[in-house]
């Protein structure tokens, strides 16, 4: 975190350590805090000629590009922060079209009055989350807004990543009787922010999943002949459930999923039945799903286990030709049950 002793800024920062509109105007309030907050903790030889674009070696193979916004609240969760969460994110997003992530920008939009020393936490973890993907940021910007207009901090991340050459994965591939893989425990992002909101308490305090999967997409493309993967998608807003619905509208098969099998902590599923919710429809943050052709999922499964992020993965169900475009349940006394897609968002403001 930085030392705010040693700045040598005007006085409003000194008397009063939060965000002020002076800090989005371009003068020197915002290159104190790009000096002292931003180049320390993202500094690589590209961000630091604070240029207004990068220029990047582009290694062979073909582009991904991704870009999502971060509105969650609180900032702070139990396991991550909104800091950690947009870096993780954007992260997935490239990795789940089999990209291998490398340059991330980073977009501010903060609020007057908000905690330097929270922004410099927010920083802190973004830095530490890209450093650990292996991932760069090269570019950023940041806005303030007046008091009560902006919750504090939003982030806007934008990623490029490769593709190598060969690879295809995209819900448009998947075909009837691929089974379908998801890498551990679903709900735990949305309920840990929701219980937080709440003010619930269990035996065991609901951590947010938040985790950066391309090195665990990197153990189940190798475990897999050439394009056996047919598509990976990480299911944040709308849960594992408006993921797959996506998945199933997207390649015209059904969906048929096994209600017992579906992984789900204790603790999340108590939170869950109390208020009223769903886990198929909670988000997620480091959990992915692959849609495996039936002859290589077991190799598949065994290589995502062998994972720290996969240890608890299983094959929930498959793809098939009945009901095209649909998500079925079967439930534990054997019947099968419609799933709905989701209206919208059970818990908003929670990515």
């Amino acid at each position: 975190m930085p030392d705010f002793s040693n700045w040598s800024c005007p006085l409003p920062l000194r008397d009063f350590p939060n965000v002020v509109m002076g800090h989005g105007g371009g003068g020197r309030l915002s290159s104190e805090l790009i000096e002292n907050i931003f180049v320390p903790a993202f500094s690589n030889a590209t961000l630091t000629q604070l240029a207004d674009s990068s220029v990047l070696d582009r290694p062979t193979g073909r582009i991904a590009m991704s870009t999502d916004s971060f509105v969650v609240r609180p900032l702070f969760f139990p396991g991550g922060c909104i800091g950690d969460l947009a870096v993780n994110g954007t992260v997935n997003d490239l990795a789940m079209s089999g990209a291998r992530p490398l340059y991330l920008s980073a977009g501010f939009i903060l609020e007057e009055g908000l905690p330097l020393s929270h922004l410099a936490q927010i920083v802190d973890s973004m830095a530490k989350a890209a450093n650990a993907a292996g991932v760069t940021i090269v570019t950023g910007d940041t806005k303030v807004v007046e008091r009560g207009h902006g919750d504090g901090c939003y982030i806007n991340t934008s990623g490029v990543g490769i593709v190598p050459d060969g690879l295809s994965v995209a819900p448009s591939l998947v075909r009837p009787g691929d089974k379908i893989i998801v890498s551990g425990s679903i709900g735990d992002h949305g309920m840990a922010i929701l219980s937080l909101r709440e003010g619930l308490t269990f035996e065991t305090t609901i951590r947010s999943d938040c985790a950066a999967l391309h090195t665990l997409v990197e153990s189940a493309l190798a475990a897999a002949a050439s394009n056996a993967i047919r598509a990976m998608r990480d299911p944040t807003r709308g849960g594992l459930a408006a993921t797959l619905h996506e998945i199933a509208g997207a390649s015209d098969v059904g969906i048929e999923i096994d209600e017992s099998s579906l992984p789900v902590r204790g603790e999340v599923r108590s939170a869950c039945e109390l208020l009223g919710l769903d886990p198929l429809f909670v988000a997620n943050e480091g959990k992915m799903i692959a849609f495996v052709a039936p002859e290589h999922a077991d190799a598949v499964l065994a290589a995502m286990r062998r994972h720290p992020l996969g240890a608890e993965a299983v094959i929930i169900g498959r793809a098939v030709e009945e009901h095209p475009r649909s998500l079925v349940a079967k439930t534990a006394i054997g019947a099968l049950r419609v799933v709905a897609p989701p209206l919208g968002e059970q818990l908003p403001r929670i990515c």
